[in-house]
């Protein structure tokens, strides 16, 4: 039954990337639309500080905001503190004797 229900899904999911794919033939159209009018291209140092480098700067700086107004790397975590092992219960018990 798994095989017949992969079947079925990988059918599924094929004609659905045909027909998409069938559909958007005018998004890669060779000829210009009425009105269009676009302007000068990117250069490639342009399109990587605009697609790579900026991006980058973007996560580090929402990054280090991050790292700066948090504060719970200051406390300490009282549910797990005051659990005493046996060999740290042994060796505070050993340091006062």
């Amino acid at each position: 039954m798994d095989k017949k229900n992969a079947l079925r899904a990988g059918a599924l999911a094929a004609g659905t990337t045909l027909m998409m794919l069938l559909m958007s033939s005018p998004a890669s159209a060779l000829s210009r639309d009425d009105g269009d009018d676009p302007g000068p291209g990117l250069s490639v140092i342009e399109t990587l500080g605009l697609f790579v480098v900026a991006p980058i700067v973007l996560y580090l700086v929402i990054h280090g905001l991050v790292m700066i107004s948090d504060k719970t790397h200051k406390q300490k975590d009282t549910t797990s503190s005051n659990i005493n092992t046996k060999a740290k219960a042994e060796a505070e018990a050993g340091s006062k004797a």
